[in-house]
């Protein structure tokens, strides 16, 4: 193993405490610090110390591809990395949106020239872990539920909104095109009779946080199509493709297919295509949006996802406790979340701190944690 040094995105919705304190670092930062990237996407790739050089992870991957990725990843995957870790501090919230599957993105990467909706051909299912008390919107909510929230408002014209979600699930794909194609000029009247109405309880009180941000949005209306879900603190959401979410408030791990392919449905100054979101979303209904950890060792737990991109572990010692082994193949990214910890892969030993991480590459063996705290072990499902 060996230190990764990640690469801080400065998005607008970021906190300008959460990352820098667990780093350690002077708060509040000079700016927004929304994500923490530790990979090898283009985007912002993650780099390691060469003769007291940073080097592109990205780099590395291509010039040795099977040292660090194994034959068996490299005739799955190429040469890249197939998942993404991240820590993310979310201060507001982010913008509705989906991802696409694996073909819708490899067609719709062929097709998009301009790349305005497509920057890479690959699908990008999300698992988000809390670390803190974390909220976010997430799958729709049945209808009947999301028909009887909006109608509470007493907004008039909000009523073929109503009656398409009066129809079940079939409906929900005519509720999201209605409030997506509200005229323009209509859009800050909208939501200022939504505010104006005298409704009460969970979804006026999320109505009117969003609108606090975005006055002239119907992403506001759409918002209470969803689950409206608050995470405890090792619970976690699971975004497959088609899967319109958001993330409010709170800080997390999030592991991801490696692809930054985003579309965007409102609460958003960005651009919206609603053509090709109607297209790529699941008009279902999500049954459970939650995932709870399950134990597969002392002290190791981990999130199944129905995907062979990657896979996250969680390791939670204390002091006293033994160094934990974990069997797990391919290539690995470790995040420190708390503590002080070393991990060692009998390629090289790192001691990480809160908010650090470290690589290895597909050559190393068994992984040893040990010390106090807590850490995040990223792999690729299909090692």
């Amino acid at each position: 193993m060996e230190l990764l040094r990640g690469r801080i995105r400065d998005y607008a919705w970021g906190s300008r405490t959460a990352i820098a304190g667990l780093q350690g670092r002077p708060v509040p930062s000079a700016g927004p610090e929304a994500e923490l990237w530790l990979g090898a996407h283009p985007g912002a790739p993650a780099s390691v110390d060469r003769a007291g050089r940073a080097v592109s992870l990205t780099d590395l991957l291509v010039a040795e591809p099977e040292h660090w990725l194994g034959e068996r990843l490299v005739g799955r995957f190429g040469t890249r990395l197939p998942f993404l870790l991240k820590l993310l501090a979310a201060d507001a919230p982010l913008s509705l949106q989906a991802h696409p599957d694996a073909e819708q993105a490899r067609a719709g990467y062929a097709a998009d020239v301009d790349r305005l909706n497509y920057v890479d051909p690959f699908h990008k299912p999300e698992l988000l872990v809390a670390l803190s008390e974390f909220d976010a919107l997430c799958g729709f909510r049945d209808p009947e539920v999301s028909a009887a929230a909006i109608e509470a408002f007493g907004v008039p014209a909000l009523a073929p909104v109503v009656a398409a979600l009066r129809t079940g699930p079939a409906g929900l794909r005519e509720a999201v095109r209605l409030l997506l194609s509200w005229p323009e000029s209509e859009r800050a009247g909208l939501v200022a009779e939504v505010l104006a109405a005298r409704a009460d309880g969970p979804d006026a009180e999320l109505a009117r946080a969003l609108a606090a941000d975005y006055p002239a949005d119907p992403g506001v209306v759409v918002a209470l199509l969803l689950h409206h879900v608050r995470l405890a603190p090792g619970e976690a959401i699971w975004m497959p493709a088609g899967n319109l979410h958001a993330y409010l408030r709170g800080t997390g791990v999030e592991i991801m297919a490696a692809s930054d392919n985003v579309l965007r449905g409102g609460l958003t100054p960005k651009r919206v295509d609603v053509d090709e979101l109607l297209r790529v979303l699941r008009f279902e209904v999500l049954g459970e949006p939650v995932v709870r950890a399950v134990p597969v060792a002392p002290g190791v737990v981990t999130w199944p996802v129905p995907v062979d991109d990657f896979a996250l572990h969680r390791v939670a010692l204390s002091a006293g406790d033994p160094e934990v082994r974990l069997a797990l193949p391919g290539p690995r990214v470790v995040l420190c979340g708390a503590g002080t910890l070393t991990v060692d892969d009998g390629v090289g030993r790192v001691s990480l701190g809160p908010g650090q991480a470290a690589v290895g590459t597909a050559a190393g063996g068994p992984l040893l944690v040990g010390g106090a705290g807590e850490a995040y072990v990223a792999t690729c499902g299909a090692c």
